[in-house]
Parts: C-alpha cells; sequence; structure tokens
C-alpha cells in the first residue's frame, strides 16, 4: 500500500510538471501571437524554384504578415505593370522585410509609399517589398535579378548591412582565434517547443552580451579586410539596378549602437550583435557600420545612386528599436521619414512622379 501511495505520488507529480511545461508552452505562444500574429515562427522559409533563394511561404498569413503568390510581403503585384504605374522595389534583409513591424501597413516601405502617394496623389504607384531575412549582398543581387527584375520596377532602394558585418567579420574572428564555431542550431526540444527556444536563445544572448561587453580577447577590426568585400558587392549591385531601373537610392544603416552610449546603453543596444556576433567588442560594432556607411556613401556618388542618410535620426531607444537593428512600429515611421524625403529629392524620383 504504501508502494502504490509513493508511486501515485511520483506519477501526480510528473502530472504536475507536464501541466506546467504545457501551461508555460501555451503562455509562450499566447505572446508570440499578440507581438506577431502567429503562434509559430516569424521567419519561416520556402525555396523559390527559379532562383533557389529562400523566400517566405508564398500566399502565408499570420496576423501581422501578409505574403503575395511570389513570396513578397505585401499586396499581390499586378503583372504585367500596368502603363503608366511607378514601382518602386526595395531590396534588403530583416531590416526591409520588417517582421517587428505589427502589420504590413506599419512596414516603412509601405510607409515610403503612403508619403510619395501624398506628396503626389496623381501619381499610380505600388511597391515590392523583397527584403527576406538572413539575405546578404550577393543573395539579393540575385534576388534582384531573378525574382525582381521581371516585375519591371522603375526605382530600387537598397537598405542591409548587418549580415554583411556579420559575415566578413566572422571570417576575420577565425583567423584570429576569437571565434571557432556560432552555434545557432537547435536541439531537438527547441524545434518542438516555443518556449524552450525563447529560453535557450535568451539564456545565450545574456551570455554572449557580458563576453562581448569585455574588449579583451575580441576582435581586432581590421576595415581592411572587412569592408572591400562590402564595398565591391554593393558596387556590382548598383551597376546592376541601373540596368534594371532608371532610379537607383542606397540609404544608410540605423542601428542602435552609437558612439557616446554609457555602458548600460551599449549593452541594450548590443543585444542582437552579441548573439550573432560573439566575438566583437561594442566598439566595434560602432566601427564597422561607421565604416560600412562610408562605404554606401562612396559607391552612391561614385555610381550616380541618389544617397539617403540620417540614420542617426532614429532614436536609439527601445522605442524606435526592437532590438539592435529591427525597428518597432515608431521606428519605421522615423525610416519611412528619411527614406521618403530622400525619394522626393532625387531628380530621377521627381521625373518620374511628375510625369
Amino acid at each position: 500500500m504504501a508502494r502504490w501511495s509513493t508511486k501515485r505520488k511520483i506519477l501526480l507529480s510528473l502530472a504536475v510538471l507536464v501541466l506546467g511545461l504545457l501551461a508555460l508552452e501555451a503562455a509562450a505562444r499566447v505572446r508570440f501571437y499578440s507581438q506577431y500574429g502567429t503562434f509559430f515562427r516569424v521567419h519561416t522559409f520556402a525555396v523559390d524554384p527559379v532562383s533557389g533563394l529562400r523566400i517566405p511561404p508564398p500566399s502565408r498569413q499570420t496576423g501581422a504578415i501578409r505574403i503575395d503568390s511570389r513570396g513578397f510581403r505585401g499586396d499581390e503585384i499586378q503583372v504585367p505593370k500596368p502603363a503608366g504605374r511607378i514601382r518602386i522595389a526595395f531590396l534588403g534583409a530583416s531590416t526591409t522585410f520588417c517582421a517587428e513591424a505589427s502589420s504590413n501597413q506599419a512596414t516603412w516601405p509601405n510607409l515610403v509609399c503612403d508619403a510619395l502617394r501624398a506628396a503626389h496623389p496623381r501619381a499610380d504607384i505600388d511597391f515590392v517589398n523583397a527584403g527576406v531575412a538572413g539575405y546578404v549582398l550577393d543573395d539579393i543581387q540575385k534576388n534582384l535579378e531573378l525574382r525582381v527584375a521581371p516585375l519591371a520596377p522603375d526605382v530600387i532602394v537598397f537598405y542591409e548591412a548587418t549580415n554583411d558585418l556579420t559575415k566578413w567579420t566572422r571570417d576575420l574572428a577565425r583567423e584570429q582565434g576569437v571565434y571557432t564555431g556560432h552555434s545557432d542550431g537547435e536541439d531537438w526540444l527547441a524545434e518542438i517547443s516555443l518556449a524552450w527556444h525563447l529560453i535557450e536563445k535568451n539564456l545565450l544572448v545574456k551570455a554572449r552580451q557580458k563576453e562581448a561587453a569585455a574588449a579583451a580577447g575580441r576582435l581586432v577590426l581590421d576595415e581592411s579586410r572587412v569592408v572591400p568585400p562590402f564595398r565591391e558587392r554593393l558596387e556590382r549591385l548598383v551597376k546592376r539596378a541601373r540596368e534594371i531601373a532608371p532610379c537607383v537610392a542606397l540609404v544608410t544603416f540605423s542601428q542602435a549602437a552609437r558612439a557616446g552610449q554609457d555602458t548600460e546603453q551599449q549593452n541594450a543596444a548590443c543585444i542582437t550583435h552579441a548573439y550573432y556576433m560573439p566575438y566583437i567588442s561594442h566598439a566595434a560594432v560602432v566601427q564597422g557600420f561607421g565604416a560600412y556607411n562610408r562605404a554606401i556613401r562612396e559607391v552612391a556618388k561614385e555610381q550616380g545612386a541618389a544617397l539617403i542618410e540620417g540614420e542617426d535620426s532614429i532614436p536609439a531607444d527601445k522605442a524606435h528599436f526592437a532590438d539592435s537593428v529591427h525597428f518597432t512600429d515608431a521606428g519605421c515611421v522615423l525610416q519611412a521619414r528619411r527614406v521618403a524625403h530622400g525619394l522626393l529629392a532625387d531628380p530621377c524620383v521627381l521625373g518620374l512622379l511628375a510625369r
């Protein structure tokens, strides 16, 4: 009898544990849904049969994100393009896709087009949000050539830097012996449990933030090794874009880490960088993005593309940045404001709008 009583206690304890874990999982998914409009992962992918690229699943819909039949975030694109329509293509990665925005309408590419329509109400304008999480410039060029060019864009806007900085600094970090690998892989439990995935990721972020806050043992950023690959690819991309569309614009990259921040501010600003670049110090983050923005300015000038600046006009706080680089709705508003202002000051774009 005592043995049965002990067994019942064990079974009851296991039942309570299982119910507790199920409740935690349910709470995590409900909270995730309230933020992103889905109980599952935000970034899921399909393989585009033409380009071989990973793209958002065509026709996927969540409460916040709607993907068209071609795998672009936004309304269905009319093909062939109607006569007289001005089509703007926004190319980049997750910072252009804007998963953190509360709806398609709240993304900065959508808000840019709203601003252009307001300034030129007689113009017929639509857009393509061709941002895809994880893309580097090589992917963006392939995306441009095989998926965006057939849509006949009139204006092409580029906005990306963070994935390329990660890519090229990792190679340098390996050479310096301060990076031996990056574990983004998940165990089987994290694959099936959103709660465990979030717990595991948060613990890893905190550990990497602590490491990155110390300059000792961090990457020595050699700009001559990480800037030229980015610059060369950007130059090639702009040249190709100018063969596809009459107007091309480059946008300097905005991120939360800034010179002059105190330790607490930089720790908060570098939360995403610490996860994806655990070998880099906060100072090197600021240096790296500064160097990339200089390259963006140089390429725009040399290639005759419109340059849209003002990256620090977006406050480096939680109201505007969801993490180190991704915008909240308020951040999207200010990003859209500077991009729209830059496009409306570009003679090439103004010529299209006035025709």
